[in-house]
C-alpha cells in the first residue's frame, strides 16, 4: 500500500491512504548485549515494526551469530577497513571498531540510519573511533560512487548479517558486494555473510545469485549453528 496523508478515490469508492509516520515506531531501548569479552549497549526496539522496511530497528538473529564469530576471531579485523550492508541499529559494525579504525555502516533507510547515527554517537566517546555511517541503497551507483569517493583505497572486509529478506533484493545486494569486492585485488577483499534460513527458495538464491555474479561462495568451517530456533551460517564470499 502506498502510504500517503491523502484520499483518492478508484474506481468510484473512496481510499483512505495512511501516513507513511503511522508505521514508524521509535519507542528504542537502550539495550546491552555481550559477545565474548565484549559488552556493548545500544539503542534497539524490542519487536518488529509495523513497517517492512523498517527491520533494521532490531538486532536480528543473524547479527548475533556473525558477532559471536568476530568475537571469537578478532585478529580478521587488525588493520582491517570494513564496510558494514544493512546496518541497522549497527550492532555488528560498532563491535568490529573494538577491533579496527576503520568502519563504515550503511543502510538505505533514512529512519534506520537516525537510530544508527545515535548508536554511533553514543560510542564516539569509547575506545571505539573510526566509525561512519553513510546511505547505501544496493544496486544504486551514486550511493556507492560517493562511498567509494570518500573512500579510493576500497575495503578489505564486506560484511552483511541477516540482511536477505527480500527475493527482489538479492541480486542488488550482490552487484554491491561484486563491486565492493573489486575494490581491492583477487584475494584481498571478502565478503562474510551471516544468512538465516527461513525459506528454501531463498536458501537458493543467495547461492545461484553469487554463482551469477562470477563469486566463489562457502561456508565458514564450523559456522553453522542454531539462532532464533532457525539454522544459521556464515557464508565466505570471494572474486574467482
Amino acid at each position: 500500500m502506498e502510504k500517503r496523508g491523502e484520499e483518492e478515490e478508484e474506481d468510484g469508492e473512496e481510499i483512505v491512504c495512511i501516513d507513511r509516520s503511522f508505521f514508524i515506531n521509535d519507542d528504542y531501548q537502550l539495550t546491552t548485549f555481550t559477545f565474548g569479552s565484549q559488552v556493548l549497549q545500544l539503542f534497539c526496539l524490542q519487536s518488529a515494526s509495523t513497517d517492512f522496511d523498517l527491520t533494521g530497528q532490531l538486532v536480528w538473529p543473524g547479527a548475533k551469530l556473525l558477532n559471536n564469530y568476530i568475537s571469537q576471531t578478532p585478529e580478521m579485523l587488525r588493520g582491517c577497513s570494513v564496510i558494514e550492508l544493512g546496518s541497522g541499529v549497527g550492532v555488528t559494525g560498532i563491535l568490529c571498531s573494538k577491533f579496527c579504525h576503520d568502519v563504515v555502516l550503511t543502510d538505505h533507510n533514512e529512519e534506520v540510519l537516525k537510530i544508527l547515527k545515535k548508536n554511533i554517537e553514543l560510542h564516539s566517546s569509547s575506545e571505539s573511533t573510526g566509525l561512519i555511517a553513510e546511505k547505501l541503497e544496493w544496486g544504486n551507483s551514486h550511493d556507492l560512487n560517493q562511498i567509494l569517493e570518500r573512500h579510493p583505497e576500497g575495503f578489505d572486509l564486506v560484511l552483511g548479517a541477516d540482511i536477505c529478506f527480500q527475493q527482489s533484493s538479492i541480486p542488488l545486494l550482490f552487484d554491491t558486494v561484486q563491486q565492493l569486492l573489486c575494490t581491492r585485488d583477487i584475494g584481498h577483499c571478502k565478503f562474510l555473510l551471516a544468512y538465516v534460513s527461513r525459506a528454501k527458495v531463498m536458501d537458493a538464491m543467495v547461492i545461484s545469485e553469487a554463482v551469477r555474479h562470477g563469486l566463489l561462495i562457502s561456508e565458514v568451517a564450523g559456522s553453522r549453528s542454531v539462532v532464533g530456533n532457525l539454522e544459521g551460517v556464515i557464508y565466505e564470499i570471494t572474486l574467482k
